[in-house]
């Protein structure tokens, strides 16, 4: 009987618990919808007693901070892209624009950053952790800590086999796929900065897919772009045509290729490569590159 009624006891307690690290979390995402980062908090502090390793106590501690580390920056500028406010001049011509940013104090960042790398710690399989922490380096700019942590991500990944959990614990469909598909586009990211500097990290990107990945076409291109971007035409063209090897079909290698030959003044490989393109690219790619034949005749 005794024991019974301890059993009975025990369950009790873990209901209540339950419902008690749900109510911290409710209250957390009701603050955090008001704005209210006081009571979101307190609601941490109360989940964090209670449920110590709960990972969306983390994630939410991580989102906590990078909330309350923004700072919205307000400058004038020319932005050739037309976004922001514009202002216009006495006869109605566009004379700059108004455009706000985000920038975050690094030190309250930091804190954030201690929360989910402990979360992490607990939870190694936890994607999304990892990619929330990857996605604010890179809007904090910091491209060393962001190159960093994606390559210890290829890492890791490579020792579970992919088999990543994302948002509340749960099984990705095709954890691989998402996986190689989002650090194509963390490197995307890089390259859209049009900042050279940061070519050896996307090149540090690639290879470390390549070793568990040699196949990897966009990896290959990767590491062949770091190259021609600088001029370094030999170093980038081995990538590029073991690319066409894996994907002979691949538009983007072949033209890639085409163009690498093209600024080496090789004419008989450059039209090689461009026929290759009028005989698997599309309408658009066919007549470009008809019309880059016609350049070199």
């Amino acid at each position: 009987m005794i024991k019974k009624t301890l059993a009975i006891l025990a369950v009790t307690l873990l209901i209540a618990f339950c419902s008690f690290s749900q109510d911290y979390r409710q209250r957390y995402k009701d603050c955090s919808a008001k704005g209210d980062t006081t009571g979101m908090a307190q609601a941490l502090k109360e989940w964090e007693t209670a449920s110590p390793k709960d990972p969306e106590m983390f994630i939410g501690y991580f989102n906590y901070y990078i909330r309350i580390a923004s700072r919205e920056m307000i400058s004038l500028g020319p932005n050739n892209k037309g976004e922001g406010f514009q202002l216009t001049d006495s006869t109605g011509k566009p004379a700059g624009y108004l455009t706000s940013s985000a920038n975050y104090d690094p030190r309250i960042l930091q804190q954030g950053f201690n929360y989910i790398d402990k979360g992490i710690s607990l939870h190694p399989t936890r994607l999304d952790m990892r990619f929330g922490k990857i996605y604010m380096f890179g809007k904090a700019e910091n491209y060393g800590a962001y190159t960093k942590t994606i390559v210890e991500t290829i890492d890791f990944g490579n020792t579970i086999n992919n088999a990543w959990l994302w948002k509340e614990g749960k099984p990705l469909d095709n954890p691989k796929k998402f996986f190689l598909s989002t650090i194509q586009d963390y490197q995307t990211n890089l390259y859209s900065t049009e900042d050279d500097q940061l070519l050896p990290y996307m090149r540090e990107i690639a290879e470390a897919m390549l070793k568990y990945y040699p196949d990897h076409v966009e990896s290959l291109s990767n590491v062949a772009i770091t190259y021609l971007v600088i001029g370094e035409y030999d170093k980038g063209l081995p990538y590029l045509l073991k690319a066409e090897i894996i994907a002979p079909k691949d538009i983007v290698v072949l033209n890639n290729i085409a163009q690498v030959y093209k600024r080496k003044n090789d004419k008989v490989n450059t039209k090689i490569y461009l026929q290759k393109i009028i005989k698997y690219g599309s309408k658009e790619e066919v007549e470009i590159a008809k019309e880059q034949m016609k350049e070199l005749q």
